[in-house]
């Protein structure tokens, strides 16, 4: 019943317009047409994600949401209450204008599929927010309470300020070692930029800035500069559920990657070595 279609990972480099394929998830679970609605919300029930790509080998033919499964028989298959009139993206376009697309027609996801149609990823809100807030700046930060008041028609307060390390909640689950040095090298000289955290409830959710966080907290630093946006308690986030779901509840269930480059240093390694 349930698919994993996995793509290369790419390298994430930052550029003045990032692509649809920087920021994608290319893990993604899938259902058959010939599943059926109970296999369905099985998947939802386990996931507890609320629609799923259709496919046929790799071929994406559907896309089946929780709505489509309403006062539907049990065993009726997928290929029978599956939407075939399909909104995607491409790997190659700008980030925007997906994100475009996505707002103006209130859906919270897009399949990404390739020139001959095979499912390659699939773009979310969350990858959208995400990558509003890398490398973070008072302009990046604007940009990010936008999104979130676009998506959710609530305001948002942007607040500069310290919190507390040990209260952060992430939202990764890994970081890189090489780069984890790096940022252990520029605390020590002074040198941190501010984290960006979103606040709901008296909860913080780390949204840019781990490896910087784990820096601190080797170094002993309790404390950290940081953009903080308020967000009113009823806004239903994204990356609330994600934390959830993959039951993350505080920096230790942060994995640090030794044996893996950041994809940064990878791509500056083989440059060096051609």
């Amino acid at each position: 019943m349930e698919n994993i279609k996995s793509g290369n990972v790419k390298a994430e480099v930052v550029s003045e317009k990032p692509k649809v394929a920087d920021y994608m998830t290319t893990e993604v679970i899938t259902l058959s047409p010939q599943d059926t609605v109970s296999d369905a919300i099985e998947l939802i029930y386990r996931t507890g994600h609320d629609g799923f790509p259709v496919v046929d080998g790799e071929v994406l033919v559907g896309y089946v949401s929780s709505r489509d499964l309403l006062k539907r028989s049990p065993d009726e298959k997928i290929m029978d209450v599956m939407n075939r009139k399909l909104r995607v993206a491409r790997p190659f376009m700008d980030l925007t204008d997906a994100a475009r697309v996505m707002f103006r027609m209130g859906i919270g996801k897009l399949p990404v599929i390739d020139e001959s149609g095979k499912l390659v990823g699939i773009i979310s809100n969350a990858d959208i927010i995400r990558s509003q807030i890398e490398r973070a700046s008072p302009r990046k930060v604007e940009r990010l309470k936008k999104t979130l008041e676009t998506i959710h028609s609530k305001p948002v307060k942007i607040v500069k300020g310290g919190v507390s390390v040990e209260n952060l909640i992430p939202t990764q689950t890994r970081i890189y070692a090489d780069e984890l040095e790096g940022r252990i090298y520029e605390l020590k000289k002074g040198l941190a930029e501010p984290i960006v955290v979103i606040k709901k409830d008296g909860r913080y959710f780390l949204v840019d800035g781990h490896h910087r966080v784990i820096a601190a907290q080797r170094l002993g630093i309790k404390e950290m500069e940081a953009y903080i946006l308020e967000v009113d308690s009823s806004v239903k986030l994204g990356i609330e559920e994600m934390v959830t779901k993959r039951g993350i509840k505080s920096l230790r269930d942060i994995e640090i990657l030794d044996e893996v480059h950041h994809p940064l240093v990878e791509i500056t390694l083989k440059n060096r070595e051609g």
